[in-house]
Formats: structure tokens, C-alpha cells, sequence
């Protein structure tokens, strides 16, 4: 017999012989830890001896692909890699869209066209970390772990690095209500190893802001009573083609709903799709989630009725390699459900922030399709009917030069929906009021999101 199976054989046996042996007085609470890492390999934060002998079975059935996940992982180092850079490469300049997805150069229009994302009505929370210096922790967050603030290579702005395990959350968002969208760019290093943790995303309910110390990589361990939607992000679980996640619902402590598994092609630390998008989109009970431009899930009862959501945790559970971070950037609540048709129609205008352009550019953004759409299909069940379309910026730069970019930028929605969607353009006006009409505080980043904004007014 091989050394090699000796090794396998052993390991499969120490594995075992630790799970039976597993009856320390924490009421089964390690033991189910250890099944549920078998199975799914996200918890990283378990005994370190256990975590040995289960790798050495993980190694045993990786050995196959070893050497093509370290090829791919060689060829795309130092393309999107996170690091520390020193300086800041905050965007500068008129009318900066404050949402830099990562996908806008890796995506067509195309590859977006079942994307059915429609942002919330207002913003009401962004953060692009532009006040926060980089090495720091970010100061409108907490946390009972450990963060800074850094660059990424090949990307504006900057992002917040979660670098240890624990809970970190933005202390300015109090308020989930039932309809609400929440965006961010979520990023990973190139090679993120197999065993360390996937990043949890957590919409909970807390009865006050002591309690998010609560919420490990599993709350249900906990003798409190939450509330919350988990999601989970893991970049190699599925090896070297696709990522995985994972989904838990907790109602008062209990597990409701878990493990909805998806294998997510765009997000792989080992193939260099390690920069995604993630939209998520509640509408009372129902949860839908995007990661770039595929929809992950659907799922109809996700939020619990009667609970007053109020903060949003992101959980890291630890890391295998030294190396691997996972960083963020970019986050955007919206609240409201938008009502397209009935505001259009009845109302005679509708507003939309979901319609985002390239910085100092009219150029639209591949993730604006969802909200594009949504307009045409309005249009195009009611032939009939025509629209001007406005477009406005903040007031940051000359009022003239953003005047000419609100209308370049009205013109180019309105060249969208004749080319992707086919409306007639004698349908179609177009104009641009650059910054002279707000609606928000230009001295607030919130106020300057809801500023940029196209406007479409039935005629």
C-alpha cells in the first residue's frame, strides 16, 4: 500500500476518532460544529486538531486539481490583488458615482440582460470610506475584531479590509424596513485558500448595539434571542470552477431555513473572478440575491414578519493563510419598492437613482439594466404613452460642465432603450438640468447619490 493512502486512511481515522471523542461539557455544541464543517467547510474556527485531521481528508480528494488551482491562482497574481497601498486613489472630480462596481469593465449589456435588479426609491446610507485615512479603522464603524482602510490595485476609492475574525458593522444604519435594497463591491485576494472562512452578511435584529457581539459565525450557539438573515460568501468552496454559498435564517435563536447552496461562477479567489458586485433586494418577506449579474436566490419567506430589522454585521470567521483578506467597498441602502408603472403613469413622473453612469462620463454602467428595463417594459406595454427624460448631477464641478453631462447623460438612456429595448424614438425626448435641481443636501454623500438621478416625465 501506498504511503500516500496510509496517510488518507489515517486521517479518515483520526477524523472519526475526534468526532466520537467530542463530548466536552458544551452540550454537543463543538460536535455539531465539527458536522457542519464537514459538510460544508465554512466554519474555519474550530478546534485547531480537529481542523488538522479534517484538512489532511479535504487534501486526499483535492490532490487531482491541486496542481491546476495553483496554476490559475500563479497567472492572475497581482491582477486586482488588495493591499496597503500608501496614498489615496479617491475619485476626484464633477459628479463621481459614488458606486464603482468592479464589474463595469468585466460585463456587457448582454450577459445583463436577465438581470432584474431595481434599487430602493432613496438612498438614504452610502459609505465609500472617502473620510477615512487609509491604515485606519473606519470611524463610522465598530467592531470586537480588527480592520483598516486600504487601496486596491487597478480600483478607484477606497476599502474597507476585514482582517480578523469577528463582527464589524456601520453604526450609521439603524433602520431595515420592509422594502429596501443593499449593495456593495465585495473583494477577495487572488489564491484565497480552501479552508479559511467565508464572509457572513447579516441582517439581524438587535435589542441593543452590545448585542452584534453576539453573532459569531453561528448565532444559534448563543443563549440570546435574535433575529436575522445570514448570507455567506465563500470564494473556493466548490474548488477551482465556481464559488458557493450559503444561506441561514435564524427566528428567536432557532434555524428556520438553511443551507440553500449556490454555485456562483463569478466569484473564485483561484481563477481571478475574485471582484463582485452584490445587490440584495427586500420586498416584506421576499429576499432576492445578485452577485455580478446572477440572480443567487430567490427566496419567498426569508424575513420574518413582526421583527423590526435594524443593522446589518459583517462576520468574518477566520483565515487559514495570512494572505487572505476580505475587503468591501462602496455599500448603498436604498429604501422604498419602486412603483415604475403606477408613478409613470398615474403620477405622471417617475425618479430613479438605479441608472448609473462611469465617473465624468455618460457612459452607463452594465448593472443599471435592471432599472433600464423596468421603465421598458412599461413602455412597451403601453405603446402610447411618451417620456421626457431628464437627466441631474450633484454640485460638485462647474455648473456648466455638469449641464452638458446631465444631458449627454439623458441622451444616452434614451439611445438604451432604443437600441437594447426597442422604443420607438419619437417616443423619446431628452434634457438636462446638471445641479440646479436638488433634491438632497450636496453637503451630505447621501444627499449627493439622490442628487445624481434621471427623471422621466410622461408628456
Amino acid at each position: 500500500m501506498k504511503k500516500s493512502q496510509l496517510i488518507f486512511m489515517f486521517s479518515v481515522l483520526v477524523c472519526f476518532q475526534a468526532e466520537a471523542q467530542i463530548n466536552w461539557d458544551l452540550g454537543g455544541r463543538i460536535k455539531n460544529a465539527v458536522e457542519r464543517k464537514v459538510d460544508q467547510g465554512i466554519d474555519r474556527s474550530i478546534d485547531k486538531g480537529v481542523n488538522e485531521a479534517e484538512e489532511g481528508i479535504r487534501k486526499g480528494g483535492k490532490e487531482a486539481t491541486e496542481k491546476d488551482e495553483k496554476n490559475n491562482s500563479k497567472s492572475n497574481s497581482g491582477n486586482n490583488n488588495t493591499g496597503n497601498n500608501s496614498g489615496s486613489n479617491a475619485n476626484s472630480g464633477n459628479d463621481n458615482n459614488t458606486q464603482n462596481s468592479p464589474t463595469s469593465n468585466q460585463s456587457t449589456y448582454k450577459t445583463y440582460s436577465k438581470f432584474d435588479f431595481v434599487p430602493g426609491e432613496k438612498v438614504v446610507a452610502i459609505e465609500d470610506f472617502s473620510q477615512d485615512a487609509i491604515g485606519d479603522f473606519p470611524a463610522r464603524w465598530n467592531t470586537n475584531a480588527a480592520g483598516e482602510i486600504v487601496n486596491v490595485e487597478g480600483k478607484p476609492g477606497k476599502y474597507f479590509q476585514l482582517t480578523s475574525e469577528g463582527v464589524s458593522y456601520p453604526e450609521f444604519i439603524t433602520d431595515l424596513p420592509e422594502n429596501f435594497t443593499f449593495e456593495f463591491d465585495m473583494i477577495c485576494n487572488p489564491g484565497y485558500s480552501y479552508y479559511s472562512s467565508s464572509m457572513m452578511v447579516n441582517f439581524t435584529a438587535l435589542a441593543n448595539d452590545k448585542h452584534y457581539t453576539f453573532w459569531k459565525l453561528y448565532a444559534g450557539s448563543y443563549d440570546v434571542k435574535i433575529n436575522g438573515v445570514r448570507l455567506g460568501f465563500n470564494p473556493t468552496n466548490a474548488g477551482n470552477n465556481a464559488g458557493i454559498s450559503f444561506y441561514e435564517c435564524w427566528e428567536n435563536g432557532e434555524v428556520v431555513l438553511k443551507n440553500n447552496n449556490e454555485n456562483v461562477s463569478q466569484f473564485n479567489g483561484q481563477n481571478g473572478k475574485n471582484i463582485v458586485h452584490i445587490s440584495i433586494w427586500r420586498q416584506k418577506q421576499r429576499m432576492r440575491v445578485y452577485v455580478n449579474e446572477e440572480k443567487v436566490w430567490d427566496i419567498p419567506k426569508a424575513f420574518q414578519t413582526g421583527v423590526k430589522y435594524n443593522k446589518v454585521l459583517f462576520t468574518i470567521g477566520g483565515y487559514h493563510n495570512e494572505e487572505d483578506k476580505f475587503s468591501i467597498g462602496n455599500l448603498r441602502l436604498a429604501v422604498g419598492a419602486p412603483d415604475t408603472r403606477n408613478k409613470l403613469l398615474t403620477e405622471g413622473k417617475f425618479v430613479t437613482n438605479g441608472i448609473l453612469f462611469d465617473v465624468n462620463s455618460d457612459k452607463i454602467k452594465p448593472e443599471s439594466y435592471g432599472a433600464i428595463k423596468d421603465i421598458a417594459n412599461v413602455l412597451n406595454e403601453n405603446p402610447d404613452v411618451k417620456v421626457k427624460i431628464i437627466g441631474h448631477t450633484d454640485s460638485d464641478g462647474e455648473d456648466a460642465k455638469n449641464l452638458e453631462l446631465s444631458k449627454k447623460r439623458s441622451e444616452a438612456v434614451k439611445n438604451f432603450l432604443i437600441k437594447e429595448f426597442a422604443i420607438s424614438a419619437d417616443r423619446l425626448q431628452t434634457d438636462g438640468k446638471g445641479e440646479s435641481q436638488p433634491l438632497g443636501d450636496n453637503a451630505t454623500i447621501e444627499g449627493k447619490a439622490n442628487n445624481r438621478r434621471v427623471e422621466f416625465i410622461k408628456m
